[in-house]
């Protein structure tokens, strides 16, 4: 076991190590090493190259720690993953210094980005009115752009929110599905209610259906209409056909925001090639009123032995 780092200032040491040694753990399980806490001395039985990025990591938090930034086990592993892909550790305290609170949830915790990419996507959709965000689940797409939505509400920027995703069948025909058309269609839109529930509570947001001023639809349920006023999010964007997207982007109306979110590389289309995200982001990517943030896997912070799990099935694949 090698020393790698000296907590020095004691008080900092429950925000270094975590409530009940929780960063510890964490790293241990990222990187299947033994970690130890012994007299305020952290030893590691990790290889140099390991050791070099764990000391840049306790440093890094303990500066954290210092100017009072709250971070969780989230944030450790988001960080060892920026110091090795050999981001500028500057670059990294200032995301967390300069970081701003989105809103608070229903449940009176504040949101946050949570990757510095969160944070330029949050940018392109304060200062474009069309927004493309391309990446891998886990991501943030959906979930921070209906944040942005219920913030613009709460300020009474926008006096409507509409949801909306392709219905594309996967093994069972919507025709021999139990119950009406919202009984059959609001399965596919469970992921859309969640981060509303958690914005607004479940009882606002039946409420603000009810009044119409939140809509969670079916992408065919967009034809023919002009949306002013609105934020308008397109959710696994990847499952449009051409003409559906075409469809969709014009019914962008004046004082209205759209969010279009997707991952081009999960296409459950019969053919991958007639994806209206791909052919949408390769006609329009020169247009300069409108904006594309491409999200990567370092983006996905998940739990390290997800993440681990994940790792087994693709070596498999």
């Amino acid at each position: 076991m090698e020393k790698i780092f000296e907590i020095k200032h004691l008080e900092l040491i429950s925000s270094i190590v975590g409530p009940n040694d929780k960063n510890l753990k964490v790293i241990r399980q990222y990187y299947d090493i033994k970690l130890i806490l012994s007299a305020e001395q952290i030893y590691s039985n990790a290889s140099k190259e390991i050791n070099l990025i764990l000391i840049d990591l306790f440093n890094m938090i303990t500066k954290l720690a210092q100017t009072n930034i709250i971070f969780n086990e989230r944030d450790i592993i988001y960080i060892i993953k920026l110091l090795e892909e050999k981001e500028d550790k500057t670059i990294i305290f200032d995301f967390y210094l300069n970081r701003k609170q989105l809103l608070v949830n229903e449940r009176g915790r504040p949101i946050f980005p949570k990757t510095i990419n969160q944070v330029k996507y949050l940018e392109y959709i304060s200062n474009y009115d069309l927004v493309f965000g391309i990446g891998p689940a886990g991501t943030g797409k959906t979930y921070l752009a209906v944040a942005y939505a219920v913030m613009l509400y709460k300020t009474n920027k926008i006096k409507k929110i509409i949801l909306t995703r392709p219905v594309v069948e996967a093994g069972e025909s919507l025709g021999f599905l139990p119950g009406d058309i919202k009984e059959k269609i609001d399965p596919y839109l469970i992921p859309l209610y969640d981060a509303l529930y958690e914005f607004l509570g479940k009882k606002i947001v039946e409420d603000l259906i009810s009044k119409n001023v939140i809509e969670i639809a079916p992408l065919a349920y967009m034809r023919g209409r002009t949306l002013d006023n609105a934020f308008i999010i397109l959710d696994e964007a990847q499952n449009t056909t051409k003409m559906q997207m075409k469809m969709f982007l014009t019914r962008l109306g004046f004082n209205s925001k759209m969010v279009i979110t997707g991952d081009i590389t999960q296409v459950d289309l019969k053919y991958s090639k007639d994806s209206g995200l791909k052919d949408a982001v390769s006609l329009l990517r020169e247009l300069k009123d409108i904006s594309i943030l491409k999200f990567e896997r370092i983006d996905v912070v998940r739990n390290p032995l997800v993440q681990k799990i994940l790792e087994r099935y693709e070596d498999e694949s």
